[in-house]
């Protein structure tokens, strides 16, 4: 009879041989491996898909990965070392009972001095308190901007708060904590570190459209409200030739453009995206970057496609419209719907972005709206939502539109229609939304919700723009309004006709009736 130590031993194998082919999962399922701190090796031996053992759900560590900077490793690892303590529990005293989330919740309201006593207490205090999303959070409530990222968010504070300190004696991987077991924290790191799986982006069921004509654009894709990717629109931008990374920089000079909840120079923010590796890298979003840089602004047109634009017709009082976009990989938006009820137009002008959409009657998974559409929730990071509900939407009778939009390529976002972006690489691209005369009334609708001051963005004045839109509208096309409505209410008319079926079918007696 084969003794308990040795039928432990087995377990134990045959656990790792298990966790090796299991998909990282956010609510306790993550790699296995033994006590020791995982490193960057070891973790592609856990994730790298091996064609010998034929494993489908093989992940990729991005080759810039460095390891946890301080051995921070999966819960998982816990339960096949037994004879280990979680140094996180000891650390933390009678606070071990408090979830990670809810920890570095209460370390949030710290600043960075609280925070540096804080790592000096225990070990398991260390931990948390140099959690880089707390003192990324730091940085951009206290410096506003005016900073040049320096490896690190602690390291970056510290050099723009102490300017004689060399940042370079605390050195970026920290110290590294012996058996402390977190999978809140690990995740943090794993999120940032994970290339997109190639299944992700093998899916490219979006229709594509080169040199349609205005009229097949509205009858076929902006009537009934679908997406499509239009190639060949570009051709004629002076920005496809001259906008990368240099050429802004050189003529943006000391420009600041929205970058998060900040401003900071193009020179700065590429600074930083070149050195971030971070779950949720910040992403330039900036609306009046043509009102900033007017070069820009004529260095690219809109396509033909997209010219009416009704909103032009509240002048400087239109919601803002357009964006300039630049984002490392990695970065992007989560699953939104675009404001105002508006459809929307992306023109890629370099690099290359994965797109994920719904229609407007399905919710994505994972997502949840509140029921007056105020507020979404969206818990997941992009890389987290792959991982954790992508595979769901192929079984889906009402899969998700897919595609990679490359440099040169526009893609046309209907309005209500959710939708996920991640950039595969450096990316700089424009986006405007717009209303036409095919989506207006869904606009004066959303415009006129009882909750329209908490649903419109981008304005000033959210509870009268419906009324100074309409106004404007009709005092340019008058009788248009009434036009639209009548084509929309004789279409549901036609919609809701019988079939000759119905119409010799008596539903009451379940007889043949005749209407001739």
């Amino acid at each position: 009879m084969p003794s308990c130590n040795s039928l432990f031993s087995r377990i134990i194998r045959k656990k790792k041989a298990l966790c090796r082919r299991k998909t990282i999962n956010i609510k306790r399922k993550t790699l296995s491996k033994k006590q020791n701190p995982i490193s960057n090796n070891h973790l592609r031996e856990e994730f790298v898909q091996e064609e010998e053992d034929d494993i489908e759900e093989g992940f990729s560590l991005k080759s810039s990965a460095p390891s946890h900077s301080h051995g921070v490793q999966p819960l998982g690892n816990l339960y096949l070392n037994p004879g280990s303590i979680n140094s996180r529990n000891t650390g933390l005293g009678n606070l071990q009972i408090l979830t990670d989330e809810l920890v570095l919740d209460i370390l949030g309201f710290f600043g960075g001095t609280d925070l540096g006593v804080l790592a000096t207490v225990s070990k398991s205090f260390y931990v948390f308190a140099n959690h880089e999303p707390l003192w990324r959070n730091i940085v951009l409530e206290n410096l506003n901007g005016g900073f040049l990222y320096n490896g690190s968010w602690k390291s970056t504070y510290i050099a723009a708060r102490y300017p004689s300190f060399d940042v370079s004696k605390i050195g970026v991987s920290g110290l590294r904590v012996r058996d402390f077991y977190s999978d809140y924290l690990f995740q943090s790191w794993l999120c940032a570190s994970l290339e997109m799986k190639p299944e992700w982006l093998e899916r490219d069921n979006i229709i594509r459209r080169k040199g349609i004509s205005v009229e097949e654009f509205v009858t076929n894709f902006e009537e009934p409200n679908k997406p499509v990717l239009l190639e060949g629109c570009l051709d004629s931008w002076v920005a496809l030739e001259k906008w990368d990374r240099d050429y802004l920089v050189q003529l943006c000079d000391n420009v600041r453009f929205s970058v998060g909840p900040v401003e900071m120079k193009l020179g700065d923010y590429f600074r930083y995206s070149d050195q971030v590796r971070e779950e949720r890298p910040l992403y330039l979003f900036d609306p009046k970057f043509a009102e900033k840089v007017p070069r820009l602004d004529s260095e690219y047109e809109v396509p033909m496609y997209f010219r009416e634009d009704l909103f032009s017709l509240l002048g400087n009082e239109r919601p803002d419209y357009r964006w300039i976009i630049i984002g490392p990989a990695g970065s992007g938006s989560s699953f939104h719907i675009d404001p105002n009820s508006t459809s929307a137009w992306n023109a890629v002008i370099k690099g290359s972005k994965k797109w994920v959409l719904f229609p407007p009657d399905v919710v994505p998974p994972g997502v949840h709206p509140s029921p007056d559409g105020a507020e979404v929730a969206c818990p997941v990071s992009i890389i987290e939502w792959f991982m954790n509900f992508y595979d769901a939407t192929k079984t889906w009778k009402k899969k998700p539109i897919e595609c990679v939009c490359k440099a040169g390529e526009v893609i046309f976002v209907p309005y209500g229609w959710w939708h996920l972006v991640i950039n595969l690489e450096e990316s700089i691209a424009i986006t405007q939304n717009y209303v036409s005369r095919r989506n207006i009334l869904n606009v004066l609708d959303f415009l006129r919700r009882p909750n329209a001051g908490e649903l419109v963005s981008g304005t000033r004045d959210r509870v009268n723009l419906y009324e100074k839109f309409k106004n404007a509208f009709e005092a340019s096309y008058p009788g248009t309004i009434e036009q639209l409505v009548q084509k929309v209410e004789e279409k549901a008319a036609l919609d809701k006709k019988l079939s000759f079926w119905d119409t010799v079918t008596d539903s009451k007696v379940g007889a043949f009736k005749f209407s001739f």
